[in-house]
Parts: C-alpha cells; sequence; structure tokens
C-alpha cells in the first residue's frame, strides 16, 4: 500500500477531535440555553426558544377515524391518509398510504401564497388518487421549521431554514396560510386540528410502541430535538399540572456566541455561504444539509497543503455542494477495496491513489464523528435535565429518532449512542428508530386534538 503522509493529516483532522471535558461544557452551555429559553424573562434573547407545542398528553389508544397527515420539512412534501383503529385482534393499528411530492425550488423561494398553493394542490391531487375529494377529513400538519404556537392550531413561523425562504410567510401563522391556500383552491374543505414540528410527531409516533417515549431527535437534513418538561417550568404557557411537550429548536445553538470556541474555519465558511448566516450554527455542524460541505473544505485544505490528489483539484470539487452528504456516508462504509470511494472521486473529477482514499475516509469520518458527539451533548443535556426535575434516581427513558444521517451513516448512531451514556449516569436510555414518523404522528397528534375539541365541545 502505498503511503500517504499519516501525520499531517492527522494534524489537520485533529481540529475535529472533542475532548469528554468539551463535551461537558457543551452540555452545561446546552442546558444554560434551555433554562433561559424557558424563561419568560431571558426567553427573548435565549438561542434556544424552548417552544411550547400545546402537546399536553399522550394519546391513549382510544382515537379511531380517517385523518389526513401532510408533512413538510425539507424539499419533500408528503401527503397521507391514515386510518386509526382497531384490527380484528382488538389490537390497536394505524395504516398509511402516502405520497411524495417534490417541492420546486421557485415554490421554495418565492412568495408564502405560492408555496401554500402548490402544497393544496398536492393534497387536491392526492384526495383525486384517493377517491376522498367529497369527505372533510381533520388534518394534521407537521411543520418543520420555527413555530412559535399559540394552541394546537396555531403557530406563527419564527423563521424559515433548511434553504427556504418564501416571502410573507414569516411572522405569519403557517395554519392560517394553508386555510387560505384550500379556500382559493375551492374543490376540497378540510378540518385542519393540529400543527406540529417533526421532532414531536416522531416523539407521539414511537409513544405507541413504547409508553416511556417522552424524547423525539431528528438527525437529518436538520437537527432538533423535543421533550415533555414539567409545565410548572414552562413559563410561556399558564398552568402548573402535568407536563407538555417542549420544541426545543436547539439548531439554533450557539447563535448567541456559545460555540464559538468550538467552530472551526469550514464551520465559518459554511455558515457565510448558507441562506442564513449567523443562525442555527449547532444545526450547520451536525445536519446532512452541511456535512457534505464541510467534508468538501476539508479536503480542498488537503489539496492546498499538497497533501491529496498530488496537489490537484478540479473545477467539480471547487464547486459549492459538489460533495453530497450521501458520499460522506458511502465512503465510510466502503471497507475493501475503495472501489465506491474511488468512483465517487472520478465523478468529481480528481485521480485518487489508495492513499487519497484513505485521507478521504479520515476526513469524513472526522466530520461525521464531530457531528455525532456533539449531537449526543446536546441530548445528555435533556436526559439529565429531565432526570434532575423530575427528582428521579434512575430516568427510564425511550428517544425517539428519525433523519436521514441517523439512519443512514454506517456508524453515526453507535458513535451517538455510546457517547450519550457516557454522558448521562443515572439514565436507562432505551432508542427507537420512528417508522413513518413525522406523517404518523401528525395524524395521531391530529386525532387527539381532534378528541379533545370533541370532548371541550370546540
Amino acid at each position: 500500500m502505498e503511503t500517504f503522509d499519516q501525520n499531517e493529516v492527522d494534524q489537520i483532522l485533529s481540529e475535529f477531535h472533542l475532548q469528554e471535558e468539551d463535551l461537558h461544557v457543551l452540555m452545561c452551555r446546552m442546558q444554560a440555553e434551555m433554562e433561559r429559553g424557558l424563561h419568560l424573562e431571558t426567553n427573548e434573547e435565549a438561542s434556544v426558544k424552548m417552544l411550547p407545542t400545546y402537546v399536553r398528553s399522550t394519546p391513549d389508544g382510544s382515537e379511531v377515524g380517517d385523518f389526513l397527515a401532510l408533512d413538510l420539512g425539507g424539499t419533500n412534501f408528503r401527503v397521507m391518509l391514515v386510518k386509526v383503529g382497531e384490527d380484528l385482534e382488538g389490537q390497536w393499528k394505524v395504516e398509511t398510504k402516502h405520497k411524495m411530492y417534490s417541492i420546486p425550488v421557485d415554490a421554495m423561494t418565492g412568495t408564502a401564497e405560492m408555496l401554500f398553493d402548490y402544497i393544496a394542490e398536492c393534497i387536491s391531487d392526492y384526495l383525486d388518487q384517493q377517491n376522498m375529494k367529497h369527505k372533510k377529513l381533520p388534518l394534521g400538519f407537521t411543520f418543520s421549521f420555527p413555530v412559535r404556537h399559540e394552541d394546537i392550531d396555531k403557530g406563527i413561523l419564527l423563521n424559515w431554514t433548511k434553504g427556504f425562504k418564501a416571502s410573507g410567510a414569516e411572522g405569519n401563522n403557517v395554519v392560517g396560510l394553508l386555510r387560505d391556500a384550500i379556500k382559493r383552491r375551492g374543490d376540497f374543505e378540510m378540518d385542519v386540528v393540529a400543527m406540529v414540528n417533526d421532532t414531536v410527531a416522531t416523539m407521539i409516533s414511537c409513544y405507541y410502541e413504547d409508553h416511556h417515549c417522552e424524547v423525539g431527535l431528528i438527525v437529518g437534513t436538520g437537527c432538533n430535538a423535543c421533550y415533555m418538561e414539567e409545565m410548572s417550568n414552562v413559563e410561556l404557557v399558564e398552568g402548573e399540572e402535568g407536563r407538555m411537550c417542549v420544541n426545543t429548536e436547539w439548531g439554533a445553538f450557539g447563535d448567541t456566541g456559545e460555540l464559538e470556541d468550538f467552530r472551526l474555519e469550514y464551520d465559518r465558511v459554511v455558515d457565510e455561504a448558507s441562506l442564513n448566516p449567523g443562525q442555527q450554527l449547532y444545526e450547520k455542524m451536525i445536519g446532512g444539509k452541511y456535512m457534505g460541505e464541510l467534508v468538501r473544505l476539508v479536503l480542498i485544505k488537503m489539496v492546498n497543503e499538497n497533501l491529496l490528489f498530488g496537489g490537484e483539484s478540479s473545477e467539480k470539487l471547487k464547486t459549492r455542494g459538489a460533495f453530497e452528504t450521501q458520499f460522506v456516508s458511502q465512503i465510510e462504509a466502503d471497507t475493501s477495496d475503495f472501489k465506491q470511494t474511488l468512483n465517487i472521486l472520478r465523478t468529481l473529477g480528481v485521480q485518487a491513489t489508495i492513499g487519497d482514499c484513505h485521507a478521504v475516509r479520515l476526513a469524513c469520518e472526522s466530520v461525521s464523528t464531530r457531528a455525532a458527539i456533539m449531537c449526543s451533548a446536546g441530548l445528555a443535556g435533556i436526559l439529565n435535565r429531565m432526570r434532575q426535575s423530575r427528582r428521579e434516581e434512575l430516568l427510564r427513558i425511550t428517544v425517539g429518532v428519525d433523519g436521514s444521517v441517523y439512519k443512514l451513516h454506517p456508524s453515526f448512531k453507535d458513535k451517538f449512542h455510546a457517547t450519550v451514556l457516557k454522558l448521562t449516569s443515572g439514565c436507562e436510555i432505551t432508542f427507537i428508530q420512528s417508522e413513518e414518523g413525522s406523517g404518523r404522528g401528525a395524524a395521531l397528534i391530529s386525532a387527539v386534538a381532534y378528541k379533545m375539541a370533541v370532548m371541550i365541545g370546540h
């Protein structure tokens, strides 16, 4: 095997390695921001907004009927019909039929009307296919952007993330925008009963498999978490009894300086070139939207230092976004002969030796491992907080997880789990992967909201 300068490559990548004391620092800072986000007088300036979701109790399985669920959180939009009821053995079940629609760029970055008209058009198309146009169904909407809720079916979009920029939506009630678009079309009726974040939908859908599930986590395009907080700590909502699910919006952790000593030159370049510079800084160190680009910047640095590809880059490799996040997973999973890695590098226009392949894999591992470990410090912060505020010696807790990075990367999950366990003594943690999480969760929540509304006589 031909050698590459392991020492110099290691030196460049050593910046990505975090020590255990770093993780304790991150965890304490995350907890401090969460605390600030929960308090009325500090919420305004806290980077972690701790948004109340108005999801209070967890569903108990007595919800039945047909519900429509929408899921908007990235470049794809999903519509699904969910039939909630008992099967022949009396077992509670949820059936889904879904259809994906991809959102055209001009709808993502045009006006809010264009975006919501497109969404209404997709719903109309789907209802035609299901022959359900005539029925007025309760609808649950998974909307995975920072929203300040005033109730379970009313929430103001604070700011777009993940490449969305549709004008005229920020500061407005998202459910209202959807209702208006449905009204403009006029070819079907919908009863929008609940809007939730994908973290909340994931938590609820996993709750059905495991009643200890009181945390929802997404590690996909973006990164976020929610959990059940004591109502007495949720100052933004009246009432002391029981618990409410809080959407942390922790992707914005660092926006008021808490990550400055952890951010590298690559993080700064990614941030400056993004649609929302200075925002979502924690998410930009973890999420799939940014991981490939971070690796690309590291590779460029190695080429410039003459450690890679004989010091020769390519036009493609110099192009922002050319190194896709899926390449990171593929390269790290490429264990034997680097066939896959050589192919990927060829499509990027560079001639690579086996030594180059080793160096590229190390770069991928450094970026993805840092992401897993930073994410685990955040989750450990939440779990330790839950244990303390519940005054439990041993917290038995289940975390429902969804997202492409968590599900598809070959080693993210294992490194993430191991580090969370290391940082949370006194917690017995089970991780479950959500299947169809966000759509099914939204339908279940709309089922619960619908039942509550019927009971209260809304």
